[in-house]
């Protein structure tokens, strides 16, 4: 059996309690304290995450603007320096090979942030159609990755942070050369949470120095570290695909509802734009919704759903909310069944439970 690989951070998992599993071929810690509280804290407060398994390609050279046009669904000409642009990579059919951020770091200098359990398998497809004028490297390895996510993640970045204000760093930009006590760092605004967030890019070196005084400087605003339990309840309520469920080499972006990351209109062919149009055109058979249970049961991944004795898809997340206390699902169905109001079942340990069709996000952060 291959080891399971960890984070730099994985050294201090224990001193505070972390409780691991494998995750994709990775050692990470589930929770901390409890899903819940977790949850609740970035909810209201703030939470730290160890995302340092997260992949990070560097992309360079006079070419890699039509390379990245190429190779991904959103218009990545349309990226500032300073921006970072969620997006898509498919295959010639229309399936997923990841969905990721496109980092600007200048012209003709990009960074690609890459699902963890997907980050040989993109460098290879990113590899196997390079041109001449582009260079790839894969920077997975040297680079820590945290992330400060919540209502008061702000306030106590500010404390770490002295050589530029914080709240100038717009949602979806990032900010270089960032001094976090001592440590050079990138800062981005993007999250997976629903929430305000930052995520804090450093040399693997620095990771728990950084880790440690994150939690030690918020303690005070009720800053606690977080497991992937809460990543997984937290980006679902907000309705944020997951690659492996909402995503695959199976369900494409636009079954996933994810759309609005790919430019069909955009001058340069990308892989898979002709089976993406032929797709729009001949109109989706089936589509990612939300959700409800009417009857007493949890929706999880690979659940069955019916309409009537048909089964019409899967669930591909389910859970009970935190914040909502109902228990809700994402689920790939037919189209025909995907109508807001739709009463459906699912199929929850060979009994069929009343479940409804609902509208998504789930949860909206406040303004």
């Amino acid at each position: 059996m291959a080891e399971l690989k960890r984070t730099p951070v994985f050294a201090v998992y224990k001193e505070y309690g972390g409780k691991t599993i494998d995750f994709g071929g990775w050692e990470l810690p589930v929770q901390f304290s409890s899903i819940k509280e977790e949850h609740m804290a970035v909810r209201t407060k703030a939470g730290l995450f160890d995302v340092s398994h997260m992949g990070e390609i560097e992309v360079k050279g006079p070419d890699s603007l039509i390379y990245l046009q190429k190779m991904m669904t959103n218009d990545i000409s349309k990226l500032q320096n300073g921006g970072a642009q969620y997006t898509a990579m498919c295959y010639e059919n229309g399936g997923t090979v990841d969905d990721l951020l496109v980092y600007k770091i200048g012209n003709d200098h990009y960074l690609l942030v890459v699902n963890a359990a997907n980050i040989e398998k993109d460098y290879k497809w990113l590899e196997s159609h390079v041109k001449e004028d582009v260079t790839l490297l894969n920077l997975s390895e040297k680079m820590a990755q945290l992330a400060l996510q919540g209502p008061l993640a702000e306030q106590i970045l500010q404390k770490l942070v002295k050589n530029i204000d914080v709240s100038k760093i717009g949602v979806f930009k990032f900010q270089q050369e960032v001094d976090v006590e001592g440590i050079k760092s990138l800062i981005s605004r993007t999250g997976y949470t629903g929430e305000d967030g930052f995520e804090i890019y450093c040399d693997k070196e620095a990771a728990v120095t950084l880790w440690r005084r994150i939690l030690e400087v918020g303690s005070d605003d009720g800053v606690i570290p977080c497991g992937l339990g809460a990543r997984d309840t937290l980006r679902f309520e907000a309705a944020l695909a997951l690659y492996g469920q909402e995503l695959s080499a199976d369900i494409s972006p636009l079954e996933a509802g994810i759309g609005f990351a790919v430019k069909l209109n955009k001058e340069e062919d990308f892989i898979g734009k002709e089976a993406l149009i032929k797709q729009k055109e001949t109109g989706l058979k089936r589509k990612l919704v939300g959700i409800e249970m009417i009857d007493r049961g949890i929706p999880r991944h690979g659940y069955p759903v019916y309409f009537g004795n048909e089964c019409i898809g899967e669930v591909t997340t389910g859970t009970q909310s935190p914040t909502l206390k109902k228990n809700i699902g994402l689920a790939l169905i037919n189209l025909a069944n995907a109508e807001v109001g739709q009463e459906i079942s699912v199929e929850i340990r060979g009994k069929r439970l009343k479940a409804k069709v609902v509208a998504t996000p789930f949860y909206k952060k406040k303004k």
